[in-house]
C-alpha cells in the first residue's frame, strides 16, 4: 500500500456512507429534504464527521447526497489513499459513527443522545463485512469509480458553509480586549488549553498535524525545525493522533500558561483547517 498513499492525486476511488438515525426524533432523511436550515445542518455534520475521519478538509470531496430511503446516502470521492485509509480505520473503529452522533446532537440541540446506523458501499461491494480486511476495502473503494461530477446543490452547501466560515466583513468595533480573540466576527473569552482541546484537535487534525505545529512554531521555540520532524519519526509507530497529541503537549510543556486558546485558533485559520477550530471552540451554526 505504500506505493498508493505515496503519490497523492494519483489516486481516486469512490464510496458511498448510507445514514440512518435511530432516534425517533430525528429523521435525518426528512431534515435534509424537508427544510433549507436543517438540509444545512445535516451537510454540515456530514463535513465535519468527514474532517474528523479522513484527517482534514483535503484528499476527499463530497459529490452527492442523496434519497435511500430509509437512509441518506453519501456519495464521496476519495482523491487520496491516505485519506481514504485515514477514513476507513475511523469507520472500522466506530470513531465515524461517534463523531455523527455528536455533531448531530450538537449541531441540531438536541436534548437526547442520538444513535445512528451506517453502512458503507463501493460499488456492490457492502464494505462493513469485510472491515477486518483493510486493503481489500481500500482496492474495492479504488475499483469504484465515480460517475458525476460534483452535484449543483453541494456546490452550494460548499459555498454557503464557507461563507459561514468567513463570516461578514467586520466593522470597525474598537480594540479587542486583551483577555479575548475574534474568531468568525465574533469575540470570545481566551483561556489556557485544556486536554480536550488536545483530544479534539488530535482527533480531528490528521495528517495536517505538522502544518500546524509549524505554524505554532512561529512563536514557540520548542516547536523549531527540526523538532517536528523528531516528533513524527518518534512516533510515527502510534500514527497520527498521537503525533498530533504529541505536538499540542509539547506546545504546551513549553508555552506554559501562555499556551492559549487563540494561538491554536490563529494557527488552524493560517492552515485553512477552519470547521476544525469550529469543532473545537464548539460554535453553533449562524441562523
Amino acid at each position: 500500500m505504500a506505493d498508493q498513499t505515496g503519490h497523492p492525486g494519483q489516486w481516486t476511488g469512490c464510496a458511498v456512507i448510507f445514514l440512518q438515525s435511530l432516534c425517533p426524533a430525528v429523521d435525518l432523511l426528512s431534515l435534509y429534504k424537508d427544510r433549507e436550515q436543517g438540509k444545512f445542518i445535516v451537510f454540515k455534520v456530514i463535513k465535519l464527521t468527514l474532517t474528523d475521519s479522513a484527517g482534514g478538509l483535503g484528499g476527499y470531496e463530497i459529490l452527492k447526497v442523496h434519497e435511500a430511503d430509509p437512509f441518506l446516502g453519501v456519495e464521496v470521492k476519495f482523491e487520496d489513499a491516505a485519506a481514504c485509509q485515514q477514513f476507513l480505520e475511523s469507520y472500522s473503529s466506530g470513531a465515524v459513527r461517534e463523531s455523527l452522533c455528536q455533531h448531530a446532537g450538537r449541531l441540531l440541540a438536541l436534548t437526547q443522545e442520538i444513535t445512528v446506523e451506517t453502512q458503507l458501499k463501493a460499488s456492490t461491494h457492502i464494505l462493513d463485512l469485510c472491515l477486518d480486511k483493510l486493503e481489500l476495502c481500500l482496492q474495492h473503494i479504488h475499483l469504484s469509480k465515480p460517475e458525476r461530477l460534483r452535484d449543483e446543490e453541494i456546490e452550494r452547501l460548499e459555498q454557503l458553509l464557507q461563507s459561514q466560515a468567513l463570516g461578514p466583513i467586520a466593522q470597525d468595533e474598537g480594540p479587542v480586549p486583551s483577555n479575548c480573540f475574534k474568531f468568525q466576527n465574533k469575540v470570545l473569552e481566551d483561556r489556557m488549553l485544556t486536554e480536550a482541546d488536545v483530544q479534539s484537535f488530535s482527533n480531528g487534525v490528521g495528517r495536517h498535524w505538522k502544518l500546524v505545529g509549524r505554524a505554532l512554531g512561529k512563536s514557540c521555540r520548542a516547536l523549531k525545525s527540526p523538532a517536528i520532524d523528531n516528533l513524527a519519526y518518534e512516533y510515527e509507530r502510534e500514527g497520527l493522533y498521537e503525533q498530533a497529541y504529541q505536538l499540542l503537549r509539547r506546545f504546551i510543556q513549553a508555552e506554559g500558561r501562555a499556551a492559549k486558546l487563540s494561538q491554536l485558533v490563529r494557527a488552524l485559520e493560517d492552515c485553512k483547517l477552519t470547521s476544525l477550530a469550529e469543532n473545537i471552540l464548539d460554535i453553533q451554526p449562524r441562523e
